[in-house]
């Protein structure tokens, strides 16, 4: 085989610390707007971001922490967070972002598993941080991110985040590194079993930056001010931290504050042009314009992803508001994106439901993503729009394997996302099911198999099952269906109260139904299609 003949362009890599640096050298006047947990907004820029982070990064060094090792946060979308995203990947170790969300045990499970040798967080976070710190050995300090007029009282011997930058003169240089290093850190769940954590590489981060900038993904310039809704604890934030930087953006962070008023009033005071989000805090925010007759002034377009954005949302946004839905699909082991939703050209002629149709699926595959469908035999189906099957994909933001596990869940070089789909003659994906039963709650997964394995353990029950039934609200909610044991009088106020304590409120059942036996396929596994079947129109009691 010949040798092949090389290019002959620089070798510079890709690394998470020159979006910073580009942002704070071309678009440093730029500012980031922060709503603290404090109570008040907090500005600055792109350029005392970068020169906050390097001071962050002297001090995790002086700290003790290396190459590889991984810094926790648990914290909400602010500046310090932002800093804590560019400091510990820019000096070379992992940023791990821990959903706060999840109950107290399996933080303490993530964070062990992660090993992670510091852990920053928000100062309202505290009890949780009380809570989990005993279960958390490997944890060498805990850093309060605030200054010490506000650092509260705790038997924890805290860090104070502000101490350690203000000791630091900001004399620091990005190291140049290999750009397939680990950068950042995240677990999913949602299926059996512990969480998985998926593992991002500089270079990952950085093409993955690129690709959500496009013109036919987010569509991000430096003309924009972008509002993450969705929280940097969930999947980076779609990546928003890193392509604002790459583009220059103005960035808004809303902070802990994401109810409908607060946000509105964020949106108008700051010029928000692009914001992104799940569906429950669209409702929340389209809800409160309406009540007091509102307008946005600024706001362009916003991505919806997380769950399926209902149709009459997508419709509100674009005819009362004016404001373009850019429909959208990914997961945590996609960076997330995979899929966002434009019409192109030649749809501009077709009638306007036509048009609503196309806009109402999950979209095209950005350039970065490669998609197929199979079938049961694991042959790929065609474009059709009508066959579906199980939704594969690849590309150089894909996972290819959980952290710290040995096993692939590769199949042919190809990531099984565990989604049903159909995709059209032009490419567009619309998910019609999901292959393993994880129920979607405002954007939030739930475990089904983790609900039933609550009940399982009551004394009375035979056997349960819990599937997702359609919310006003929420989306979806979790059913329990239960067969009791003979001679039971269990009711459904005693299920629910045996749920206290077990899981987090979220995940505790909306409904409890009872059924003489649950179906079964052959093999004996739970049939939970025509559970779903059986409860399509299913109204919660009240």
């Amino acid at each position: 085989m010949a040798t092949p003949l090389l290019g002959q362009m620089m070798a510079a890599p890709l690394l998470i610390s020159s979006l910073l640096t580009h942002a704070a050298r071309h678009h440093g006047d730029t500012e980031i707007v922060s709503r603290r947990v404090e109570g008040d907004i907090h500005r600055y820029t792109w350029r005392d971001a970068e020169q906050r982070a390097r001071q962050l990064a002297q001090a995790l060094r002086r700290l003790g922490v290396s190459d590889g090792e991984r810094v926790g946060t648990l914290a909400w979308n602010g500046y310090r967070h932002l800093e804590l995203y560019y400091a510990v990947s820019g000096m070379g170790s992992v940023v791990h972002t821990v959903n706060p969300r999840l109950f107290p045990e399996q933080i303490a499970y993530i964070v062990n598993h992660a090993e992670d040798r510091f852990v920053a967080f928000d100062i309202n976070f505290l009890p949780l941080v009380e809570t989990i710190a005993p279960q958390c050995p490997g944890v060498q300090g805990w850093i309060a991110m605030t200054d010490r007029a506000h650092l509260p009282a705790s038997d924890l011997p805290l860090l104070c985040y502000e101490d350690l930058i203000a000791a630091e003169d900001g004399d620091f240089a990005w190291p140049s590194m290999d750009e397939n290093a680990a950068s950042g850190l995240c677990y999913t769940s949602g299926t059996t079993g512990n969480p998985k954590g998926v593992l991002y590489s500089h270079r990952s981060t950085v093409l993955h930056a690129f690709g959500a900038s496009l013109p036919d993904a987010m569509c991000m310039s430096a003309r924009d001010a972008v509002l993450p809704v969705v929280p940097m604890f969930h999947v980076n934030a779609w990546g928003l931290p890193y392509s604002s930087a790459l583009t220059g953006a103005k960035l808004v962070f809303p902070g802990k504050d994401l109810d409908g008023k607060s946000l509105y009033e964020l949106f108008e005071a700051e010029g928000v042009t692009f914001s992104a989000g799940v569906p429950t805090v669209w409702l929340g925010l389209l809800t409160y314009v309406k009540s007091i007759g509102g307008r946005f002034s600024t706001l362009e377009r916003t991505v919806i992803g997380g769950s399926a954005c209902p149709p009459a949302m997508l419709q509100s946004f674009e005819k009362d508001y004016g404001v373009r839905v850019i429909h959208a699909w990914g997961m945590s082991e996609m960076s997330p994106l995979g899929t966002l939703c434009h019409l192109r050209k030649h749809h501009r002629d077709l009638p306007e439901a036509e048009q609503q149709h196309i806009l109402e699926k999950q979209g095209t595959a950005i350039y970065g993503v490669d998609l197929k469908i199979v079938g049961p035999d694991g042959e790929a189906l065609p474009w059709d729009g009508k066959a579906f099957g199980d939704l594969y994909a690849r590309g150089p933001w894909v996972l290819d394997r959980y952290f710290r596990a040995d096993a692939s869940p590769l199949v042919d070089g190809w990531f099984p996302t565990g989604d049903v789909a159909t995709i059209d003659p032009e490419g567009y994906v619309q998910i019609t099911d999901r292959s393993k039963d994880v129920i979607k709650s405002g954007g939030e997964w739930i475990s089904s198999i983790d609900v039933e394995n609550v009940a399982m353990a009551h004394p009375e029950i035979h056997e349960a099952a819990c599937i997702a039934i359609r919310h006003p609200k929420w989306e979806e909610r979790p059913l329990l269906v239960v067969v009791r044991k003979p001679g039971s009088t269990l009711t459904r106020e005693d299920v629910l109260a045996f749920y206290q304590g077990r899981v987090v409120k979220w995940w505790i059942p909306d409904d409890v139904v009872f059924v003489d036996e649950i179906p079964h396929t052959a093999t004996g596994k739970m049939l939970k299609l025509k559970l779903r079947e059986k409860f399509r129109d299913f109204e919660v009691s009240t």
